[in-house]
């Protein structure tokens, strides 16, 4: 209710005289302008898209306004090469999909203002921030390939990270189908010339819509993030909390399955040197993240000694320490040098239980009626899990030198060096050569090396499915890529053909002498090659065409698309801004925990977003997901079928209001 009210009174201020302030628009920007966009994801200097050492995508707001998305992870169905589906972990979580690799075990990298989000115990960042809202985003950024030369550890099929809104004064509230509701308030403040301040607020809920199973899929999020710039000093912290309640959990459909995660962050950074060559800052950041969650694991209808269902989960929270040093230096041939080192202490600091079924005395969980607990509730101390706490120390050296050969050539050189105390070390090389013959065609020929190590679920797990395996060593891949970019006057396109060498890959296997136990082994080695495509065309200066295609040549490792295309189509008429977007994704087939097999044709989603500018400060976006209601099934090879229902038709208005 209070939601709905806030909609109500930002929509009545919109009639009333406002400080003018530009409102950026899809075309404020120039075509040209729009190819010149400044990223330092793939190389730690600043590049635009032709010069980077990486295969690189870039959203920025005022594209993300026109996909008709919620969340970050959506916009990987826009990015070549990668797809983001619903599946079923600790709760319906994003999963991702990056080049025929479609893993539970965090495979991409996610970061906010380059910070990790990926942790120590599950590895995935999805687990403990499902839901990252598109009200605080300033731009998304995404390495489409290995990254580890730069970030480490599970920067490893591609990287995405999130960069928000630190200089804007913005409110949006936002109603919608399924009870859907929403509020953000973005602003900064520039005290004098050395000191400005900015804080962010973005909250989301919906009821969700209703299932056959019975359950719903509702959705409550809240995102806070502030900061403060002093001369050279900089300080932030964040803090997010999601709840995906109902729908499924550990593979189960119940309306008691419960997940609620948390993360906090703050950091404190200091540039000591800073001119036209060198720079020299540091950054020490210490982060939190705790999950807390249930899902249905056994029926009463399927338990002959109790009366109730049984749910289970974890209670667990990781920490993270870290230091950083950064130092880039421009030589007098103009080289550019950059060198740094990483130190993290990695903890998990509590491995608790959520169960509705314990005995205290024995510290055992207990399927009989004597021991049903009546609700959910929190063990923090829980014997079997107590082997999860775990501590992973790395140090790592990092440099990267940027040698411009001549007029038209340009070659990167770089390698990443990580030692993670008694698991493992890791070296990643890096190597690109940029050569521009004309200024309208770019052709780059890219080789990296990338790893994941392993986490504490896999190292030391001991329950009552799975055993952890102290031996494990990390996966890693070696990728080859060819790129060809090509800019005209009103169209630009790219065509990646890439080869990924898979090595030591973790998959579980029955354990020795007990069929019905699991543990964890390094045992997959597969190659995998594809080509990735993106097109945008300026039609006119008022409409515009993006398209994307993937085709992998290889069977993936597990079931997953094998081709995926996509087109952005978006047309200003006045005051009025229209985008009809479409995403394909091809069949896919799969074995099951039971007789049947799963298979999903293929099928299109659509998308619609309509914008209209009432004034120079405020406009109504009116969004449709899912336009035509397709009734569709991701995989998952968790869930008994394999089927995981997809998201069906919702509807949202939102009012802006800039200030």
């Amino acid at each position: 209710m209070i939601l709905k009210r806030s909609f109500l009174i930002l929509l009545s201020l919109s009639a009333a005289p406002l400080l003018a302030v530009e409102s950026e628009d899809l075309f404020s920007m120039s075509f040209e302008d729009l190819l010149d966009v400044q990223v330092d994801i793939g190389s730690n200097t600043s590049e635009t898209l032709a010069s980077a050492p990486s295969t690189i995508t870039v959203f920025n707001k005022q594209k993300i306004s026109l996909l008709g998305v919620d969340s970050a992870y959506e916009l990987m169905n826009f990015v070549p090469g990668m797809q983001s589906t619903r599946g079923d972990w600790v709760g319906a979580v994003p999963k991702d999909h990056a080049r025929g690799v479609y893993l539970d075990s965090g495979n991409v990298l996610v970061m906010i203002n380059g910070e990790r989000i990926n942790e120590s115990s599950f590895g995935k960042a999805s687990v403990y921030m499902p839901f990252i809202p598109i009200e605080i985003i300033e731009k998304v950024e995404f390495i489409r390939g290995p990254g580890s030369a730069l970030y480490g550890s599970n920067a490893f099929m591609g990287v995405m990270n999130v960069v928000t809104k630190q200089d804007v004064n913005e409110v949006t509230a936002m109603l919608g189908s399924n009870a859907k509701q929403g509020l953000s308030l973005s602003g900064h403040y520039k005290f004098n010339e050395d000191i400005n301040a900015f804080a962010t607020l973005a909250i989301n809920k919906k009821d969700g819509e209703y299932y056959p199973q019975g359950v719903r899929d509702p959705l409550e999020s809240m995102y806070f993030e502030a900061g403060l710039n002093i001369n050279a000093l900089q300080v932030r912290g964040r803090y997010n909390k999601v709840e995906l309640n109902e729908f499924i959990n550990l593979a189960g459909y119940s309306k008691q399955n419960q997940h609620r995660s948390e993360n906090r962050f703050i950091s404190l950074g200091y540039d000591w040197l800073q001119n036209t060559h060198t720079e020299l800052t540091t950054k020490v950041a210490y982060s939190e993240h705790d999950i807390e969650s249930a899902g249905l694991i056994l029926a009463a209808n399927d338990n002959p000694f109790a009366s109730n269902d049984f749910l289970n989960g974890p209670a667990w929270q990781t920490t993270d320490l870290k230091v950083n040093i950064d130092f880039k230096h421009q030589l007098t041939n103009d080289w550019v040098l950059n060198a740094g080192f990483e130190y993290s202490d990695a903890e998990q600091k509590t491995a608790g239980v959520r169960t509705n079924f314990y005995d205290p005395i024995s510290g055992n969980i207990i399927l009989e009626d004597a021991y049903y607990l009546g609700s959910v509730m929190t063990f923090e101390e829980f014997a079997p899990f107590a082997s999860l706490k775990a501590t992973f120390e790395t140090h790592s050296l990092y440099g990267q030198l940027k040698i411009p050969f001549s007029e038209h050539i340009t070659v990167f050189l770089g390698s990443r060096f990580d030692d993670v105390k008694d698991i493992d070390s890791k070296l990643s090389p890096r190597f690109a050569t940029i050569y521009q013959p004309t200024p309208a065609n770019t052709f780059k020929l890219q080789y990296g090396e990338s790893f994941r190590t392993p986490v504490t679920n896999e190292l030391y797990s001991n329950d009552d499915v799975t055993v952890g395996n102290p031996d494990l060593r990390s996966e890693y891949v070696k990728t080859t890529e060819l790129v060809w970019r090509h800019e005209a006057n009103t169209w630009h396109s790219n065509m990646v053909l890439f080869h990924n060498q898979l090595n030591d890959f973790i998959t579980t296997v029955p354990q020795l002498n007990n069929t019905n136990m699991f543990t964890f082994s390094n045992q997959l080695d597969d190659t995998n090659r594809g080509l990735e495509f993106d097109s945008r065309w300026n039609i006119t200066a008022d409409f515009s065409v993006t398209g994307t295609y993937t085709q992998y040549f290889d069977k993936p490792i597990k079931p997953t698309f094998k081709r995926v295309a996509s087109i952005v189509t978006s047309y200003q008429l006045d005051q009025w801004l229209f985008s009809i977007n479409g995403l394909w994704r091809g069949e896919v087939k799969g074995e099951t925990l039971g007789a049947d097999v799963f298979q999903q044709s293929s099928y299109m989603l659509f998308y619609a977003t309509s914008q209209y500018a009432i004034n120079d400060t405020s406009r109504l976006t009116f969004k449709v997901y899912n336009l035509f209601d397709k009734q569709y099934n991701t995989y998952d090879p968790r869930v008994e079928n394999g089927a995981v229902a997809g998201v069906s038709r919702e509807i949202s208005l939102n009012y802006s209001m800039d200030f």
